[in-house]
């Protein structure tokens, strides 16, 4: 594999950096921003990632529309807010019927509209507008975006003309497509977009991964998706290689070994797109000197200053025996993809099972083979949730049933609206229902569980009866007992799982303030794989551990101190 460097990349007049939260988005593209900048070229650079650290690398606080980089000659930046675009979309959709409809309507509406759909909806709807700005067109040689719109999102947008009959049915429900009811005007603006992305010659998508099996995993997906829309112009990009040269003792040993054993087994949606690397950088990259050298040098000195974190005197030891004190009968094990939530769930679930108690740990992590080694011994019942059976079987089921009152061009839209990540959270939520209502003898730990946005559309009496009756679906009764049990403290413990690093803290907090939306108590959180425990002696790793203190020390304050370290770990 080829090392990132522009002079290797046919750049496209707009370049979009995709990937999971934590992989290096907002560095590489302002890495990519900068060099371009610096050989002369008029850069535009949009980010709406809601973790963007824009305003620690560049010192300055930017507006959604651009301003200048007094360090970077030629070089604009515009940090669009995600939150307050889809807060101005929202009340676009819904300010119409205000004072029309009864307050319990609204209300639904509002919270079908606070989702992750929303948001992307709302951000590609800024996107838009760079791109078919005229005047910017001209002004800039090469528009930049940190954070591209799913494939999902472009799916719902290449709906025929027809879609506006559906979405006027379906505005209130919880119906992913409920988020277009506001976009009808602007479906002219939304083709001429759709046809650039797809034109090779005038974009590009970038995929941006870590060198571990989830984040290229999440990429392959990308990929996928984005092929499915028609576009083809994508390359990957891994980032955080550690080089050869630093690898000097145990951890820094298994760390590489790890990484190339990633490598060598690429998943197969990669291995047909241009790959790229980038090496692992031990500084941090929240300044404009730093993102300048992050695609060419690294220095480490025998004479810095590493710092430790303070320690919360916490650990999985402690986070097990309140589980056990408090007698809490359903756990869930919260946070994105990657920070180690099957690990942890593990972990708990061979603890309680050594202390005599009866559990059943369920997940739908498609690796979780590799942690359920402990359990098998112990006499850990367990289950394992696939994905794509039960979200087929939900699909199945609703379309079964619409199909006996609906013509097929309504069948169509549909069916689009269950490739939606809400249904996929919703066909996964009644699969984990099931089993927690089978399983009132036995303490069950539930990894990979739903977000509160979910919960919250389950929860709401006028969205989901909408969802019935367009779907001609029901509730099972094991989700109407589960919610309730969700939200009694005395019952169920959720355990936020992060990090030490910047966007899975932000995306942490996120999810507490989702879950405190829908009532549902929280107390604890881990943060996983921390360098700094590992008492490494590779000056390298030791700045990357420095580096990790500072959130630590704000899931210290956000946990309230209930938070548990766990050292990084060769899997």
């Amino acid at each position: 594999m080829d090392t990132f460097s522009l002079d290797n990349i046919r750049l496209t007049k707009y370049i979009f950096f995709t990937g999971k939260g934590g992989v290096g988005k907002t560095s590489l593209a302002c890495a990519t921003a900068i060099g371009l900048a610096d050989r002369g070229k008029r850069i535009l650079l949009v980010s709406t990632d809601p973790a963007s650290n824009l305003q620690d690398v560049f010192r300055s606080d930017f507006n959604g529309h651009g301003m200048p980089v007094p360090e970077v000659h030629g070089l604009m930046v515009a940090n669009i807010n995600p939150e307050e675009a889809a807060a101005e979309y929202r009340e676009s959709v819904i300010g119409p019927f205000r004072g029309k409809l009864p307050d319990s309507v609204i209300a639904g509406m509002e919270e079908q509209l606070s989702g992750s759909c929303t948001v992307e909806i709302a951000a590609f709807n800024s996107f838009c507008d760079f791109m078919t700005d005229s005047g910017k067109e001209e002004q800039f040689d090469h528009i930049l975006f940190d954070t591209a719109p799913t494939g999902h999102t472009l799916r719902m947008l290449r709906l025929p003309s027809a879609w506006s009959t559906f979405i006027s049915h379906s505005t209130h429900g919880a119906s992913c497509l409920g988020q277009l009811s506001g976009l009808e005007e602007r479906k002219e603006i939304y083709r001429q977009v759709m046809d650039k992305l797809a034109d090779n010659a005038e974009t590009l998508f970038m995929l941006v991964s870590r060198p571990d099996q989830s984040s290229l995993k999440e990429a392959e997906r990308s990929s996928g998706e984005l092929r499915a829309t028609g576009i083809s112009n994508r390359l990957c990009v891994i980032n955080g290689i550690l080089d050869k040269g630093n690898v000097t003792e145990p951890v820094s040993e298994a760390i590489f070994k790890a990484q190339q054993e990633a490598l060598a087994h690429l998943p197969a949606g990669l291995q047909s797109i241009p790959l790229l690397t980038v090496p692992l950088r031990s500084y941090n990259l929240s300044s404009v000197a730093d993102i300048r050298r992050m695609l060419s040098e690294d220095e480490i000195r025998d004479d810095m200053d590493f710092r430790q974190p303070e320690p919360s005197g916490k650990s999985i030891d402690d986070v097990v025996r309140d589980l056990m004190i408090t007698g809490k009968r359903v756990i869930f094990t919260m946070g994105k993809g990657g920070v180690g939530k099957t690990t942890v769930a593990t972990e708990i679930a061979v603890k309680l099972a050594d202390a005599g108690i009866r559990v059943h740990l369920t997940t739908t992590d498609p690796a979780n083979h590799l942690d359920y080694g402990n359990a098998l011994h112990r006499g850990i019942t367990m289950s394992r949730i696939d994905e794509k059976d039960v979200l087929e079987q939900y699909r199945r089921e609703v379309l079964s049933k619409a199909a006996e009152t609906m013509r097929t061009e309504a069948l169509s839209y549909i069916e689009e609206d269950l490739r939606s990540p809400c249904t996929q959270e919703i066909a996964v939520f009644r699969a984990f229902a099931d089993i927690v209502e089978k399983a009132d003898d036995e303490v069950v730990i539930i990894d990979t569980a739903p977000t509160g946005h979910t919960l919250l559309l389950l929860d709401a009496t006028e969205s989901y009866h909408k969802e019935v009756e367009r779907t001609h679906g029901n509730m099972p009764p094991s989700v109407r007992h589960l919610l309730p049990r969700l939200k009694n403290s005395a019952e169920t413990e959720v355990i936020i799982v992060t990090l030490p690093e910047a966007t899975p803290v932000f995306e942490a907090g996120r999810l507490r303030q989702d879950l405190r939306r829908a009532g549902i108590p929280q107390k604890w959180w881990v943060v996983n794989s921390c360098l700094a425990l590992t008492h490494t002696t590779n000056n390298f790793l030791r700045m990357k551990a420095s580096e990790e203190c500072r959130w630590i020390t704000k899931v210290k304050e956000l946990s309230d101190n209930n938070m548990a370290l766990v050292a990084w770990k060769n899997k």
